[in-house]
């Protein structure tokens, strides 16, 4: 009998060791893909699982990572950018060729287990000047419309990402949050529709930008463990900027009649560079605290279900606008090619691990010449030229590179070109200022780069990937009924 009870429980902790693997359940992340040198979408999915992430939201239905992601056991939520929302507004026949081609295709023939579509990205923000206040909520019906006659109602969900601007409060307490009023009338619509469709409503929230554009924000309010002087509202008291904004909205909710809509977070995070409170320390502070309340399923004090979170971002994108700040291009937990940042834990006391199978160009690096001149007036073009066209958002004041003296700061601009443009031998010819050399010329914490070689990777077929998952679920079934089998008759 003794036997027995043991081969049961070795099968069953067979059978549990990819939940233990996973880690936190319903977490998720935001997968950007505006980078010069992208990692390639299998090897971004496998660094999705081997860090317990089982959520991830995409911006865009991007062909390579929808396969990828493909019988992956990872829930997807995929965007649909701005610019088609007049398109989809305008005829629910293209709605309906969307969601054939972005979302249909991809759950029939290679298995995506997509749940959600992100009807647009934060389009009522203040900035816009309305230009999307006409176009989504029709577009967002006929995504719904869409979905429903192709048969996936139940299974696929609409939702808009909103900005945390689309709420406000008068008082300064969450208390007396509701909509912005020149949006209010649209946002009960929108709030309506969803319910009835069984959508959830999602927000994104950012205390680093509340910190950064304020220069008076209480920088410790910023962050969850602080010192920071408590928020009193009423009985409630809060000690950080994100259980406030949140309940903000929560606030909103409830004096509109929707008291309990549900709630994703579809952005939260904190860069690493391009500002002087982007850097490691402050991002892995944050990062951590955050991922411990997505562990301990703790949520805000006026609701306190926890809700999805998606931390912003998985990787680093050196090629996305900084029209918002430096920092836009930082906010990855791993750098562009999936290397560790700083340490967390993902749970169950499991380190964070890195990217697996990542090649690299060649280790060399365009510099400035030692015969160069300073004063030299082609200098001062060359690093324009270089960084009109690569990322040297880590040069700013405050920034990882910020402190290097004039020939490493040219050298940096020049390296990161000649690397953007994949080491190409006429690439580091700066009017004869710059020299290839293979010394790294790296000075911590500033990290001259070596980018990813494109070309040396290629996608496995997806009909291995698909017959190695078969072979998995397989196994994992198997697996289970002789657990039960054995358990059961003994």
């Amino acid at each position: 009998m003794g036997q027995f009870r043991l081969l049961c429980f070795f099968f069953l902790c067979l059978f549990g060791y990819e939940g233990l693997v996973k880690g936190v359940l319903g977490l998720g992340c935001n997968w950007g893909l505006q980078s010069t040198h992208p990692l390639p979408p299998n090897i971004v999915v496998k660094l999705l699982k081997d860090n317990g992430f089982d959520k991830v939201k995409l911006f865009e239905a991007d062909p390579a990572a929808l396969k990828a992601l493909g019988r992956s056991g990872i829930q997807v939520m995929v965007g649909i950018p701005n610019d088609m929302l007049a398109s989809l507004a305008s005829s629910v026949r293209n709605a309906e060729a969307w969601v054939q081609q972005n979302v249909s295709n991809y759950i029939s023939n290679y298995g995506t287990d997509i749940r959600l579509v992100a009807v647009a990205n934060e389009p009522f923000l203040q900035t816009y000047k309305d230009m999307f206040v006409q176009t989504t909520f029709p577009a967002l019906q006929n995504i719904e419309a869409a979905l429903i006659k192709s048969g996936l109602g139940r299974q696929v969900k609409v939702t808009i990402p909103l900005n945390a601007d689309v709420y406000q409060t008068d008082s300064g307490l969450p208390s007396g949050g509701n909509f912005r009023p020149d949006i209010s009338d649209l946002m009960i619509k929108i709030i309506k529709f969803l319910q009835d469709n069984g959508g959830p409503l999602t927000i994104n929230i950012y205390p680093f930008l509340s910190l950064q554009a304020d220069p008076n924000f209480p920088k410790e309010y910023a962050f969850f463990n602080n010192t920071a002087s408590p928020l009193v509202d009423g009985s409630i008291i809060y000690t950080n900027v994100y259980d406030a904004n949140f309940d903000t909205l929560i606030a909103a909710l409830e004096k509109n009649g929707f008291g309990q809509m549900p709630v994703i977070i579809g952005e939260v995070g904190w860069p690493t560079d391009g500002d002087p409170n982007a850097n490691v320390d402050n991002a892995r502070r944050f990062n951590q605290a955050l991922l411990n309340r997505i562990i301990q399923g703790q949520g805000s004090p006026r609701r306190r279900t926890p809700p999805d979170v998606y931390i912003f971002s998985l990787i680093d994108e050196d090629n996305k606008s900084i029209e918002p700040g430096k920092f836009e291009r930082h906010w990855g937990i791993f750098n562009y090619d999936g290397s560790i940042k700083y340490s967390l834990d993902m749970g169950n006391g499991r380190a964070i691990v890195p990217a697996k199978g990542v090649k690299y160009l060649a280790r060399q690096w365009c510099v400035l010449s030692p015969s160069a001149i300073i004063s030299d007036p082609n200098l001062a073009q060359g690093i324009s030229y270089a960084c009109q066209y690569a990322d040297c958002t880590s040069l700013g004041y405050g920034s990882s590179c910020g402190n290097l003296d004039a020939q490493n700061n040219a050298s940096y601009a020049f390296n990161m070109y000649y690397q953007v443009m994949n080491q190409r031998k006429d690439s580091c010819s700066f009017s004869n200022l710059s020299v290839i050399t293979t010394v790294d010329p790296s000075q911590p914490p500033c990290h001259f780069e070596i980018m990813i070689d494109i070309g040396k990777h290629e996608l496995a077929p997806s009909s291995n990937k698909s017959s190695a998952a078969r072979i998995e679920s397989l196994l994992t079934a198997l697996i289970l009924i002789l657990t039960f089998v054995i358990c059961g008759v003994h």
